[in-house]
């Protein structure tokens, strides 16, 4: 069992309404999502969609319900832009962090990203020459260095279609950043929707994993997506994801958590999972994850 003094449990909610494709749970209030995921029994929320820009209601309303704010998703575009814009969007988005309460800035780079394109397969991703990873590690470092001097965090999100996708990806990531101002999210779904082993990830990079993303993938789902080349936002309406603890679902998750308590993980471990909210109920699926984790892991 994890030590119950080093974990705190969140959830997503992007179940609720699909960051990507927001007309999916559109009718789902603010105050409804964190009232939901504070009934089930989660301890904080990442903030989604159509959460306000104010760090003052987000304080009053999660302090109402006794959740927290774990971070928010920043999209750099560090291979496109110039450096000086990517860093002034940085630093307005990690002040309004740091105010609402977080410690993390949840950080993917999107240069030449296929995450949107309704009409290109995510088997078309972007891959990076020598010269650009060079100039995405050094930015960010740099991105790290200034939230270290703000007493803050980024956690780098490898993620579908971008170009930190697959496990040698991240290898080659970790290897040309600073570990002093650069950590890894660690995405059990979008390691095994790339077809990465997503456990022998976390062994090999543990001690860079500062942030744990809990989420499934349906696996007839995901290899049907792949053969019929679907694009990365077709293939969550198909229902690519899933949470921990659908019988659906393929990730090895007691294997996840016996690592994490062997080596003893201190953070946030945040279920998500992107799905069709009509198809998918987030409430149900909520209660779904909270009562495997339990059941796993005694948190």
């Amino acid at each position: 069992m994890l030590k119950r003094e080093n974990i705190k449990l969140g959830i997503a909610p992007i179940a609720w309404t699909e960051d990507d494709m927001p007309e999916y749970g559109k009718e789902a209030t603010f105050l409804q999502t964190i009232s939901e995921i504070a009934l089930t029994g989660y301890e904080g929320t990442e903030i989604g969609c159509l959460y306000p820009h104010s760090s003052k209601i987000l304080n009053e309303e999660f302090a109402r319900r006794g959740i927290e704010n774990i971070t928010q998703w920043f999209s750099a575009y560090i291979n496109e832009l110039p450096f000086w814009q990517v860093e002034r969007d940085f630093r307005d988005h990690m002040y309004f962090l740091k105010a609402a309460g977080a410690k993390l800035i949840n950080v993917s780079d999107q240069s030449f990203s296929v995450q949107h394109r309704s009409s290109t397969s995510f088997l078309d991703k972007p891959v990076l020459n020598e010269e650009q990873w060079q100039e995405l590690a050094e930015g960010l470092n740099k991105l790290g260095k200034i939230a270290v001097e703000h007493d803050m965090a980024i956690v780098y999100h490898h993620h579908m279609t971008t170009t930190v996708q697959t496990a040698s990806e991240v290898d080659k990531l970790m290897e040309l950043t600073d570990p002093r101002y650069v950590s890894l999210i660690f995405d059990t779904g979008h390691l095994a929707f790339s077809g990465d082993d997503p456990v022998a990830v976390l062994k090999k990079h543990f001690d860079r994993i500062k942030h744990i993303h809990l989420k499934n993938i349906r696996k007839d789902v995901v290899e049907r997506c792949r053969k019929e080349r679907m694009s990365f936002l077709d293939s969550v309406l198909e229902g690519a994801f899933t949470v921990p603890g659908d019988p659906e679902g393929w990730v090895d998750f007691p294997a996840v958590f016996k690592i994490l308590e062997e080596r003893e993980y201190k953070g946030w471990l945040v279920v998500e999972a992107e799905q069709n909210p009509y198809i998918y109920n987030p409430f149900d699926y909520a209660v779904m994850a909270r009562k495997y984790v339990k059941e796993l892991t005694g948190i």
